[in-house]
């Protein structure tokens, strides 16, 4: 039998929630003295002291409120705010205070006015539905030199998005630094400070899936409005967007649709938006109208603050000399800073070995190899056939066209400059090929990004995504 809830417990939960979302002053002075009165159904009524009151709740607190009694009541549920300047009086019914803005006076003497005055219908957002991962806060992301400005412009649009002048934000710089992880703190930030705004973070290659996908069932005009209609969008990988027209001009208009609707969008790259050369020059040049701001790679000290905090999440109890060993020979990303403690737990936890310093020597020389290990020749040609527009199955045949040949030469070279395969093993996995073809199209290719910038540009970009793939 279900349990009938009193508008005194639900003003109870209420109170409970909001008191860990205003400051404790606020909520002793404006909440502390409300009054509930009654519940019917989703429609929770509660009594004010002071006409000025509610004005106060509506302009300050409307979002917080309203988010806050949706976790109480579910949706649909409804606030009636109800003033009286006689708090005592009971000598009218509800249906007579219904019917009239101010009243008689009553035996002392004293007015009582009322105003009833409804919230529109609340739709619950779920968290689940933001794509945010709760682990990526401000508060576990490491300060440094090399993203200092990111971010304060980060922690500056958490705090009022859609409305600092760092619209779109813009983050960019190599893999592992933490911009995904800065992405994410700036959504939960926003999701937990202004509960009525609607955050999605996604990756470039999830929207173009999710788009193909709404293609495919006739749903185009109902993805597009999702997106429109979203307060704060965030973006991850934007540079995955190079090749795809039609997924580059939706995303322009629904860019142009939030930006012109002062709505936040954060974006964040492996290079700068005038690297993006295959991206549609019009929304490259739209990503420089907010902030543009790259994150370098953690200097020593970052390094050891890193480590330290996450030895510290893992109750990993690391000496100094172990600290100054993995920051000093760890150098490129926070990921393999991470990926090293976890060796070291992994070694202790699994072979039952006490943590000392060449332990962790012995971590350090494995994660400086991990790269490697983890490119597959397999991972390669599937990366670069997807890049190039080529049938992964024709790569290992023996035909001669032009556009296969030239994908299996660039895999040639990338597995030979990515992997510790042999020649001659290389050779094997590309249709039994000897050693002297492999030789012959490493040299072509070498030559080719000596001699023309596009085809640079063209290994590098494909070698970013092996990178960002496959380690």
């Amino acid at each position: 039998m279900q349990q009938i809830r009193s508008h005194e417990s639900v003003w109870q939960e209420f109170l409970e929630i909001i008191k860990d979302r205003v400051p404790l002053m606020t909520y002793n002075t404006w909440f502390m003295p409300i009054k509930p009165i009654s519940l019917d159904n989703n429609r929770l009524t509660i009594q004010l002291h002071d006409p000025f009151l509610y004005e106060y709740l509506e302009d300050k607190y409307n979002r917080v409120i309203n988010r806050s009694l949706v976790e109480v009541l579910g949706s649909g549920a409804k606030l009636v705010y109800e003033y009286s300047d006689n708090l005592n009086k009971n000598s009218q019914t509800d249906e007579e205070e219904s019917r009239s803005v101010e009243e008689p006076k009553n035996g002392n003497g004293a007015t009582s006015s009322k105003i009833l005055l409804e919230l529109p219908e609340i739709k619950q957002i779920s968290f689940d539905d933001t794509g945010l991962d709760p682990r990526y806060t401000f508060d576990t992301f490491i300060k440094g030199a090399g993203n200092q400005l990111a971010r304060a412009a980060a922690i500056a649009i958490s705090e009022n998005p859609g409305n600092t002048s760092f619209n779109p934000l813009f983050i960019y710089g190599g893999v592992g630094l933490g911009k995904t992880h800065l992405i994410h703190a700036v959504g939960n930030a926003i999701y937990a400070n202004h509960r009525s705004k609607s955050v999605l973070y996604t990756s470039s290659d999830r929207f173009t899936s999710e788009f193909v996908e709404n293609i495919q069932n006739r749903k185009v005009a109902e993805f597009s409005s999702k997106y429109r209609n979203l307060d704060v969008l965030i973006i991850d990988d934007i540079q995955f967007l190079t090749g795809k027209p039609g997924t580059i001009e939706l995303f322009f208009n629904i860019f142009n649709s939030l930006y012109h609707d002062g709505k936040q969008i954060i974006l964040t790259s492996d290079r700068p938006a005038k690297e993006l050369k295959d991206l549609d020059e019009r929304l490259t040049s739209r990503f420089s109208w907010g902030l543009p701001v790259d994150i370098q790679p953690p200097d020593f000290e970052t390094r050891m603050a890193i480590l330290n905090k996450k030895a510290e999440r893992y109750n990993l109890q690391l000496t100094n000399e172990m600290i100054e060993y993995m920051a000093s020979h760890v150098k490129s990303n926070v990921r393999e800073l991470e990926g090293c403690l976890l060796k070291i737990l992994a070694q202790m936890t699994l072979t039952n070995v006490d943590l000392n310093i060449e332990l962790v020597k012995m971590c350090v020389k494995d994660i400086s190899s991990t790269r490697i290990v983890n490119i597959s020749v397999d991972s390669i040609t599937k990366i670069v056939c997807d890049f190039l527009g080529v049938d992964e199955k024709k790569i290992r045949d023996k035909t001669r066209k032009s556009d296969i040949a030239r994908a299996r030469q660039i895999c040639m070279y990338l597995t030979k400059s990515m992997t510790k395969l042999t020649l001659k093993m290389i050779g094997l996995h590309f249709g039994g090929r000897d050693h002297s073809t492999v030789l012959h199209a490493c040299a072509e290719i070498e030559k080719e990004i000596s001699s023309s910038q596009k085809t640079k540009e063209l290994i590098e970009d494909i070698k970013r995504r092996i990178e960002l793939t496959c380690t």
